[in-house]
């Protein structure tokens, strides 16, 4: 037999079920090829529709922008114009044992002003509407005749004086110097002058015909007219009032008295050893501010939440 004989041969005996499965087969092979590549087309297509997706970071944890912060106001800051003159003060100013005016004020960039009105003994107290151009109040001086404040107005904080007549209802100009001396950011206005204080952050100030006393933090300075300053060495004056020739002083931090001690020392003639003589004690809280004043022998107090009178000139409370 050749050998071309015999592939023939064997060709011919193979089962007809036999070819039938290869091709079966090789046609399975085919598309599982075909769908592959079509798999792989459909996976580095672009997308038809949407936004494109964002490109991932990594190493950092995405926040929103953060909204900037804007620059404190001098009056929010450590300045020693906003937080001490013209700052968070208490003013009072008595006509008799009964009827006082009271007020504070913040600061012009901060104002926070408020004007009561007591006939009671203080009691209760009756709010008391200003001009609406007022930003602050720098001083206070009420008289059985009528009331005037030292105010600031406007954007520029202006100083001028009003007065009313009629407890408030209405406000006029006032006369120069009708609402005493005040401490303001600017400086202290006494009358027309308006002059750098004594010291950096006065408590209180005072105002007569003929001298002016200034309460600073660790002295107190005094002048007669436009004449130079005299330091007394008397600590923790925090408010000032005044009885015919002499002041009347609210004073803390003294061994004899846990509270607020009275004092009074001579208005005229005064050095730099002038001192000062203990009256009374009124047992209440000390902190900052303290307003006080005198009419006759009734002494008025504001400190904390309270305003008291004591009817012997500070004696007794």
């Amino acid at each position: 037999m050749s050998p071309s004989r015999g592939a023939r041969s064997l060709g011919r005996r193979l089962p007809r079920t036999t070819l039938v499965g290869v091709a079966v087969v090789v046609v399975a092979l085919v598309v599982i090829d075909v769908v592959l590549v079509a798999l792989a087309l459909a996976r580095t297509a672009p997308e038809a529709t949407g936004q494109p997706r964002p490109v991932p970071t990594f190493g950092a944890t995405a926040t929103a922008p953060a909204t900037p912060r804007q620059s404190p106001s001098a009056s929010a800051t450590g300045d020693p114009a906003a937080e001490g003159a013209g700052s968070a003060r208490h003013l009072l100013s008595a006509i008799d044992g009964l009827e006082a005016w009271r007020a504070s004020s913040a600061t012009c960039a901060d104002p926070e002003v408020v004007l009561e009105h007591t006939t009671d003994g203080g009691k209760r107290w009756q709010a008391v509407e200003l001009d609406t151009d007022v930003r602050t109040i720098a001083a206070l001086r009420a008289t059985s005749s009528g009331v005037s404040v030292l105010v600031g107005t406007g954007d520029a904080c202006a100083t001028e004086v009003r007065t009313s007549t009629d407890d408030g209802s209405t406000w006029v100009g006032g006369a120069s110097g009708a609402a005493g001396a005040g401490i303001t950011e600017q400086g202290l206005v006494l009358g027309d002058d308006l002059i750098a204080p004594p010291c950096d952050d006065p408590d209180d100030a005072f105002r007569g015909e003929s001298t002016t006393l200034v309460a600073c933090d660790d002295e107190l300075d005094w002048r007669s007219g436009t004449g130079a300053w005299v330091k007394v060495p008397v600590v923790g004056v925090r408010a000032i009032a005044v009885n015919g020739g002499e002041y009347t002083l609210a004073r803390v931090g003294t061994a004899s008295c846990d509270g607020v001690q009275v004092e009074t020392m001579r208005a005229s003639g005064v050095t730099t050893a002038t001192t000062t003589t203990p009256v009374g004690c009124n047992p209440v809280p000390t902190e900052r501010p303290i307003a006080l004043d005198r009419s006759g022998r009734d002494l008025w107090m504001w400190t904390g939440d309270s305003v008291t009178v004591s009817k012997d000139g500070g004696a007794t409370w």
